[in-house]
């Protein structure tokens, strides 16, 4: 029982803080219809700038902010490249993530690791300092589940406002919010600001977490995220009082597990990434199959 309950929290600990970066693809990828690359280069981007931050002697809650507002800003550069220099979805992901990795390495100071050991962080200050002792040894989860519960909940309100409904609207019938009198263009642009600006934030918890930051942490989070969203929506999608934004987190933690289910039963560290494409493309081709049957009972 306990090596269950150490794999669980284990689990908890990694998906719950993914699951940040997952509502920000979600917004990118389920909403605005949007396959963004910038995901690659915007998630260690959080987390250098929070290893700067800290390193400097900042408030790890501030280096939150900062991470967050230099992943909208990132986010605004790819919907600037695609929307008003009309450059394909694709290549203005890629471009943005290929820039960003001399970026991150000026924010570390051209270091490739930057670790700030033994400085607080929202992990060992702050809220994490006034648990008790009898929580302080799951402050991971208790923090982690506290800043992607504050997540979901504000995005949730957002997509309720007018200004959500446009952004849901761009996805779905572009034609419509252009008959409207809106530029649809700035509300992909709004959409691909607030989706990396997640994704950042997500980055610079884990690095807090980590109490290291790592340009090369990115590598592969843009599938982690999807096969995230996609495993989600396809185990979810169907239950209505779920929101979209609850069945993306819940999606992380079950790639989470498969991951380390995998890794507990001796899956050597090398095959990682093949078992991360392994895991989205058996989920794509469920999601694909489970289309395909619900329109044929229709």
């Amino acid at each position: 029982m306990e090596i269950i309950g150490g794999l669980l929290e284990n689990i908890f600990e990694e998906g719950l803080i993914y699951g940040i970066m997952a509502i920000g693809v979600y917004i990118t990828y389920s909403i605005l219809d949007f396959p963004d690359l910038t995901v690659d280069g915007s998630f260690p981007l959080g987390g250098c700038v929070a290893a700067a931050m800290i390193g400097a002697g900042a408030n790890p809650l501030l280096a939150c902010l900062a991470a967050l507002l230099c992943g909208m800003a990132a986010g605004c550069i790819t919907g600037l490249l695609h929307v008003k220099c009309k450059i394909t979805d694709l290549l203005s992901g890629i471009l943005t993530m290929t820039a960003l990795w001399s970026v991150n390495l000026v924010v570390t100071g051209g270091k490739s690791v930057l670790p700030f050991y033994d400085l607080p962080t929202i992990f060992n200050s702050g809220l994490a300092a006034l648990l008790p002792d009898g929580l302080y040894a799951h402050r991971v989860v208790i923090i982690g589940a506290v800043c992607v519960v504050a997540v979901k909940l504000i995005v949730d309100l957002y997509l309720k406002t007018k200004s959500g409904l446009l952004l849901r609207a761009v996805g779905d019938n572009q034609s419509f919010v252009t008959s409207l009198g809106k530029d649809q263009g700035n509300r992909k642009i709004l959409g691909l600001a607030l989706g990396n600006g997640l994704v950042s934030l997500s980055g610079c918890v884990l690095a807090q977490q980590a109490e290291s930051a790592n340009i090369s942490s990115g590598t592969g989070m843009v599938v982690m995220a999807l096969a995230s969203v996609i495993i989600g929506r396809t185990i979810f999608g169907r239950l209505r009082i779920m929101k979209s934004t609850t069945s993306a987190v819940i999606g992380a933690c079950i790639y989470k597990a498969c991951l380390a289910v995998a890794m507990q039963l001796g899956l050597p560290t090398n095959y990682l990434k093949l078992l991360m494409a392994a895991i989205f493309t058996a989920v794509l081709v469920s999601n694909n199959l489970g289309r395909k049957k619900h329109a044929e009972i229709r």
